[in-house]
C-alpha cells in the first residue's frame, strides 16, 4: 500500500467530523508515524503557503520532489494540502500537536523543518512571511534560535553560509567536539536512521542535500584548523 494511500486511509475520518488536527492525535505511534509526518509537512506547508499570499506552481512541484508523489498518488496529495489550506485550525495548532507527537524526537521535527524550508525556497524567493512562519513553528517545536539559523543558512541563498552556523556549533568548540557532532549528524542523515524515527521512504531525499551540506561545513572548518597557526 502506498504512502497516499495509507495517508486516505488515515483521514477517511474526516467524513465523519474528525478534523485534521484530531487526525494527527491518532497516529502518534509507529508505523503510522510515517503517515503524520507526511501530514504533518503538506498541512504546515499548505499553512505556510498563505504566507507569501500565493499557492506557485513550484510549490506544489516541492511537494513532489520531498515526497517522490507518483502520478496516480497525486489527488491524494492534493486533497491533504486543500483540506490544510481551508481548515479553520490555525498553523500554530498544527505545530503545537505535531511537536507533542515527535516530542521525544527533536531529530525528526528538525526533518519537518527541512521539509518546509525546501518548500518555501521552491519558487526561488524567502519571503519575510515566510521566515517569520518558519521562525514561529521552530520555536514551538522547541528549537533553539541557533538550530534555526542553522537551517536558514543551508537553504536561503542570501543567508550567511558560515560553517559553524550550518553545523549548529561554534568557532569556540574544541575541534574534536565538533567532529563529534559532525559525526552525529552524519549518523542521523542515514536513510536507514530517518526512516527509523518515522520519516517516510518517500521522503528521504532531504538527506541528500543535508549531508552534501554538513559535509561541506565539516571540510571548511577541519581545513580552516589544519592550517591555522599552531596547529599540529
Amino acid at each position: 500500500m502506498s504512502l497516499w494511500s495509507r495517508i486516505s486511509d488515515a483521514l477517511a475520518a474526516l467524513g465523519q467530523g474528525e478534523s485534521l488536527s484530531d487526525v494527527f492525535d491518532r497516529l502518534r505511534a509507529p508505523p503510522e508515524r510515517s503517515v503524520a509526518f507526511a501530514i504533518a509537512v503538506i498541512a504546515l506547508g499548505a499553512k505556510m503557503a498563505k504566507a507569501d499570499g500565493q499557492v506557485t506552481r513550484d510549490e506544489v512541484t516541492a511537494f513532489r520532489e520531498v515526497f517522490q508523489i507518483a502520478q496516480n498518488d497525486e489527488a491524494g496529495a492534493a486533497r491533504v494540502f486543500d483540506m490544510a489550506r481551508t481548515d479553520i485550525a490555525g498553523y500554530q495548532d498544527y505545530a503545537a500537536r505535531i511537536q507533542r507527537m515527535f516530542a521525544t524526537d527533536s531529530t525528526t521535527l528538525c526533518d519537518l523543518m527541512e521539509g518546509l524550508f525546501h518548500i518555501a525556497m521552491a519558487d526561488g524567493f524567502y519571503h519575510p512571511g515566510e521566515n517569520e512562519f518558519l521562525e514561529d513553528v521552530s520555536r514551538i517545536f522547541g528549537q533553539t534560535p541557533e538550530q534555526f539559523q542553522a537551517l536558514r543558512a543551508r537553504f536561503v541563498p542570501d543567508a550567511p553560509k558560515d560553517p559553524y552556523t550550518v553545523l549548529g556549533v561554534s568557532p569556540d568548540m574544541p575541534h574534536e567536539k565538533i567532529r563529534k557532532h559532525w559525526r552525529q549528524l552524519v549518523r542521523d542523515t542515514h536513510p536507514d536512521a530517518m526512516i527509523g524515527r518515522g520519516v517516510p521512504e518517500e521522503a528521504v531525499r532531504l538527506a541528500e542535500k543535508r549531508m552534501i551540506d554538513i559535509n561541506r561545513a565539516w571540510d571548511q572548518i577541519n581545513g580552516c584548523t589544519k592550517h591555522a597557526p599552531g596547529h599540529l
